[in-house]
């Protein structure tokens, strides 16, 4: 399901300036004080080097951003986007250019490490966002005992770096089994996804008890995050599956040309932006009242990668590629439209066409935002790229916004001949991290 029309596009982001700071004990092996920094043996290991994770921070200045600034010039000056807030970064955030996602399994069963390792990766998270090295940082330590931060990121910028933490069903409970006593606290709208007709579904590139979405304009600082949060939680958790993202295919903010997709298309015109509060409030937020307290300003994600048949696709003409999305590939405006945000005449469209068969409108209005990114990964052993869309989709309730939507593509959709969804998973998106002594999922397991 390519970037389907289930939501509005735009793309706005918001800076504010934060004044220059001082080298931190992280990156001088110093206190805050100028006296010696403890060691991370003294400090216990990564659990006691969160406490050193207050100092004071490294760098210049750097931009924050937040909901509702326009200045556009920012995105791509290295800024740090803002990690506090009631909603987590990542999601009404002006799509970074690459993304690493990651989900994880949960091997421990002890409660108390669970809540450690959210913690710690807050912690982590925290600075990561900031530009700064975890912990004690990548050198200039205890020369015995390996570095807190692996390095690879030392000298870039923040690039814009969000951190998006979520909680699968797995989480509540596995194999019949309450590992945690959350069973109760499972969200209706957290719903197990039907087996759509077309599905392709591979176990190893699905599920999932936790994830992490890393969003950046540099690989390198999206691939970092990831690294160093699987390495604070070795042990405990384990990946279970990871994906790379190029070329965002999805825009969230109103004055920024949708990008294309891998066949060239403009998709999901109508995604929605982050000017547009009530929206996000309606379809994207969750609230007390849905029936799970602790979900309140959270989300609900649904993560699928699909596979694109690019082969078949390059040997289709003009006309059908066009009849098949319900767009011209020149300017992306929907059939007899002349521009692309022209409102589209669904009546005027193939009825297999994508665009008609996604849009809002023939969805009660439903809508979703969508973060989807272009993968590549080699072949597939048969002289074939392995490339397609990863799917990304918040909404308030999966039950009222991806199901309905997906059951009509895949019924009727025409582009089903030239793409396959092989992976799926499902997470609940708790509330942000409000201040430095909160941590992501405090509201549930607290």
């Amino acid at each position: 399901m390519p970037e389907s029309e289930s939501a509005e596009s735009a793309e706005s982001a918001e800076f504010a300036e934060s004044s220059a700071s001082a080298p931190s004990a992280a990156s001088t092996g110093r206190g805050a004080e100028g006296k010696p920094a403890p060691s991370r043996r003294a400090l216990l290991g990564w659990g006691g080097a969160g406490l050193a994770l207050g100092a004071a921070a490294t760098g210049g200045a750097t931009a924050a951003l937040r909901d509702g600034d326009t200045t556009a010039s920012a995105a791509g000056s290295g800024a740090a986007v803002a990690f506090h807030g009631a909603h987590q970064a990542g999601i009404a955030t002006a799509v970074q250019d690459r993304l690493h996602f990651a989900a994880f399994d949960v091997t421990t069963r002890d409660r108390t490490e669970l809540v450690q390792l959210l913690k710690d990766w807050t912690r982590a998270a925290e600075r990561m966002t900031a530009g700064h090295a975890v912990g004690d940082g990548a050198y200039g330590g205890l020369a015995e005992a390996p570095p807190d931060d692996t390095g690879e990121a030392l000298g870039l910028p923040p690039s814009r770096l969000t951190l998006t933490v979520g909680f699968g069903p797995g989480l509540f409970t596995k194999g019949g089994t309450d590992r945690f006593g959350l069973a109760e606290h499972r969200p209706a709208a957290l719903a197990d996804l039907p087996k759509f007709p077309g599905d392709n579904l591979d176990p190893a590139r699905g599920g999932g008890d936790l994830c992490v979405q890393a969003c950046a304009d540099d690989p390198q600082v999206a691939v970092h995050a990831i690294r160093n949060l699987a390495r604070i939680g070795f042990g405990k958790v384990a990946v279970r599956w990871s994906q790379l993202g190029f070329g965002k295919t999805s825009s969230t903010t109103p004055d920024a040309q949708t990008p294309r997709n891998l066949f060239g298309f403009k998709d999901g015109t109508s995604n929605i932006a982050v000017t547009e509060t009530d929206a996000l409030d309606r379809y994207v937020w969750a609230a007390a009242k849905d029936g799970a307290d602790w979900m309140a300003g959270g989300s609900y994600l649904v993560a699928r990668r699909i596979s694109m048949r690019i082969e078949s696709w390059d040997r289709t003409s003009l006309q059908e590629q066009e009849d098949v999305f319900g767009r011209d590939k020149g300017e992306g405006a929907a059939v007899g439209r002349a521009r692309e945000h022209d409102k589209p005449n669904l009546k005027a469209m193939l009825p297999t066409s994508h665009v008609r068969l996604a849009h809002p409108d023939a969805h009660h209005g439903v809508r979703m935002l969508r973060r989807g990114y272009s993968f590549t990964d080699g072949t597939d052993g048969l002289g074939r790229l392995d490339a397609g869309l990863f799917f990304l989709a918040y909404q308030r309730d999966i039950r009222d916004a991806f199901i309905p939507v997906q059951r009509s593509l895949a019924r009727s959709d025409a582009l089903g001949e030239y793409i396959q969804h092989v992976g799926s998973a499902v997470f609940a998106i708790p509330p942000g991290v409000r201040d430095k002594g909160d941590w992501w999922g405090r509201t549930l397991l607290s």
